[in-house]
């Protein structure tokens, strides 16, 4: 059972964090944190997002804050990069952010920018890392997602494609195609009511999870599982998290019983200022810790009235569903 919504709103801070570059459309990412017994959670959903499809992310943040993470299998967790969709002259000083990564996951398929940015950024990169990822965020048709894979993979291979495609059929369609590039789910997974429904149907090879939309760290763990049985790897991945948020991510892979892939949780460099001191990284990998939010990065982050009364709303509203 959910804590009451006072002991929840007690110890609550409503935070805007600035980003270095656009991400996902935005160049704020607005948070909550939540102290609880247990130590912090993240409430951040997207604002488009209704509050149903909310309400696991509040669940996620309860977890953290009033239970604590699962119990580890592993200290250290490798991490890629992570490469908005800049420029290709500008990939060498976003790279110089995630010291010792080996594999990067690049965006493409931004609105306003051609394949050939996408090509150009992409080959900039590889001669950084050696593996390389892309994410289109669904931005594909399967004749455009054809396209671009075939010219991305030109100058050698990709580790998988993450969400070319918006659809479950469309995903299905685009590996029927016999491209020999793997199709990691994203979207499909995290705002479907069946998150198994793209695997059953045969439309990825990889699954990318990301604790909070998903209900939590022991959530997470449970998909994984179902996924195994139809062997399917897992990513664990950020919601362009705080630091808070990217400590669940990391318990979550601490967890696992297989960790065959680098995690998307190095987000944390996107942003101008964190919540809480960088990980120490060591050979691309991040340690398996919770990080506790800078009690001055609360303070000098915290939102303007307006959005903190707009959060705070927002939490009520999803706390209510939760019981």
């Amino acid at each position: 059972m959910a804590p009451s919504l006072d002991d929840i709103l007690d110890g609550a801070h409503v935070l805007s964090m600035p980003m270095r570059t656009k991400f996902r459309g935005i160049t704020t990412r607005e948070v909550v944190l939540l102290r609880g017994p247990a130590g912090w959670g993240e409430f951040s959903p997207f604002p488009e997002y209704d509050d149903v499809e909310s309400a696991p992310w509040l669940a996620s943040a309860i977890e953290a804050a009033w239970d604590g993470p699962p119990s580890p299998l592993r200290r250290r967790i490798p991490v890629n990069a992570t490469v908005p969709a800049v420029d290709a002259a500008e990939v060498a000083s976003v790279l110089s952010r995630s010291p010792g990564a080996q594999t990067a996951k690049v965006k493409v398929a931004e609105k306003g920018q051609t394949l050939a940015d996408d090509v150009a950024r992409v080959r900039a990169v590889r001669e950084f890392v050696p593996r390389v990822r892309i994410d289109a965020n669904g931005g594909w048709s399967v004749d455009e997602a054809v396209e671009a894979l075939t010219a991305l993979t030109a100058d050698g291979p990709l580790e998988y494609a993450e969400q070319p495609c918006a659809t479950v059929p469309e995903l299905v369609e685009l590996r029927a195609r016999g491209l020999g590039v793997r199709v990691a789910a994203d979207e499909s997974i995290r705002r479907a009511e069946d998150p198994m429904k793209v695997v059953r149907a045969g439309g990825a090879d990889i699954a990318v999870l990301k604790v909070a939309p998903l209900g939590g760290m022991r959530a997470l763990l449970e998909l994984a599982g179902e996924l195994g049985e139809y062997g399917v790897p897992v990513v664990v991945s950020s919601a362009l998290d705080s630091a808070v948020g990217i400590s669940s991510g990391l318990a979550a892979a601490a967890a696992l019983p297989h960790l065959e892939f680098a995690c998307g949780l190095g987000t944390g460099s996107l942003f101008v200022r964190d919540v809480a001191p960088a990980p120490e990284v060591i050979d691309g990998t991040y340690p398996a810790d919770a990080l506790e939010p800078d009690a001055q990065a609360l303070i000098e982050l915290g939102a303007d009235a307006d959005r903190t009364q707009w959060w705070i709303d927002r939490v009520r509203r999803c706390h209510a569903l939760l019981r």
